[in-house]
């Protein structure tokens, strides 16, 4: 097992060089780039500790520590020096998730001491776009939710987190950081919906957002209107306003299992380009 001295907590000077390892890849570290884009290293604003591990005294991966435990363009040996961290540290986060050879890792190395996890998607395929569909037109009626319809995208976004994750996200502190999260995307003008007699038929979500590229989050349909296209007419209403006014690639990741959200997002002109990996707590 590699020494404690190889990996260890960056400091707020060391921005730049961490910048440059997630621009490795910017598509499949959008999440933690955006974070630290706003937030800096700073692990209070950041919301976690980002570990580095170095090699030769040179930055070569990352991993971030918070409510996700997520590895960065993590070699091997890097995935070594941080599960050896994890252990020491005990859980503190709610899942792992990342690319999924490096995620398979770095759970093989934690489960001894921080299993059985609740669930393992050990697959899930990630997707990107970079252009407009040919043949799926907008929904006129999808539009940004305005800051005072809150109470309208709410349960909609409880029943997609509940439907998606497992549990509610209303558990524990009453859902007062996931409400925070969901007005904090309202806010910024990234909260999609079509609303049809005040209630919420389609939604979607702009979640992280860089220069380089964004990610579409939280896609849900009422069940009684699933099975009409509106996942795909929906979907290319949000896609037109992330190509045109967010980034010029826009990517999200599915469940393997749900066939039918793939399908529908390859119609929307999404194709594979890799895969995650998620273990819940």
């Amino acid at each position: 097992m590699l020494t404690t001295s190889t990996t260890r907590v960056l400091e707020p000077h060391e921005l730049d060089a961490a910048l440059a390892v997630l621009d490795r890849d910017p598509v499949s570290n959008a999440f933690v780039a955006a974070r630290v884009q706003v937030a800096g290293l700073d692990p209070w604003r950041l919301g976690g500790e980002m570990w580095g591990w170095y090699s030769g005294g040179r930055l070569e991966s990352l991993c971030y520590a918070g409510a996700n435990l997520v590895p960065i363009c993590a070699t091997p040996e890097a995935v070594r020096g941080f599960a050896e961290r994890a252990r020491r540290a005990g859980r503190r986060c709610s899942s792992i998730v990342g690319p999924a050879e490096t995620t398979a890792g770095l759970w093989s190395l934690l489960e001894p001491s921080w299993g059985p996890a609740r669930e393992v998607r050990a697959r899930q395929p990630l997707m990107v776009t970079s252009s407009m569909p040919a043949d799926v037109p907008p929904d006129p009626l999808v539009r940004r939710v305005r800051k005072d319809e809150m109470d309208v995208i709410m349960p909609a976004c409880v029943a997609m987190f509940t439907e998606e994750v497992g549990v509610s996200p209303l558990a524990g502190d009453g859902g007062l950081l996931y409400q925070a999260r969901v007005a904090e995307l309202v806010t910024a003008g990234r909260s999609f919906a079509r609303v049809e007699d005040g209630r919420v038929v389609f939604k979607a979500e702009i979640g992280a957002a860089t220069p380089h590229a964004c990610q579409i989050q939280g896609v849900w349909v009422a069940p009684e209107y699933r099975g009409r296209g509106l996942s795909e007419t929906g979907m290319a209403a949000v896609l037109r306003y992330a190509l045109s006014e967010v980034a010029p690639v826009v990517s999200l990741y599915v469940n393997d299992f749900n066939t039918a959200a793939r399908a529908a997002y390859r119609r929307v002109g999404f194709r594979e380009v890799g895969a995650f990996m998620s273990v819940l707590f």
